[in-house]
């Protein structure tokens, strides 16, 4: 999956935990046209990630709800990992969290993961 589905995809779950996700408040969000997120919308639904009929709300499928969940799921570690372990701002942290999470490998994360626990317990604050 692209970077851009995969912002599309954890957009679509940050705003179902709001309430209704309409294409006009992906759009908002993302910063894009409602006609590049209804192209986005079409293909997660084509990878069975989503449900949109025209019109309608957005709604993640089971498959949908994992896979934006395991994006979330790296999206918070590399944020606390930076803010917390590397001490970068909670701005850049966030910033540079949502790039890295798109291109980091399930090694390097493995392993940036063993380097927080490892650092957490020589350190408990």
């Amino acid at each position: 999956m692209t970077q851009s589905l995969e912002d599309y995809l954890e957009m679509v779950s940050f705003l179902a935990d709001e309430g209704d996700v309409r294409v006009t408040d992906i759009a908002s969000r993302l910063g894009v046209s409602k006609p590049s997120v209804l192209t986005a919308l079409k293909v997660l639904e084509e990878q069975g990630l989503l449900e949109h009929e025209r019109y309608r709300n957005v709604a993640l499928t089971p498959k949908g709800v994992v896979q934006a969940g395991e994006i979330r799921d790296r999206h918070h570690f590399l944020t606390s990992f930076l803010r917390d372990t590397v001490g970068v701002s909670p701005e850049t942290a966030e910033k540079d969290a949502c790039k890295m999470e798109h291109v980091l490998s399930e090694e390097t994360l493995k392993k940036l993961k063993l380097l927080a626990k490892v650092r957490k317990k020589a350190d408990p604050r």
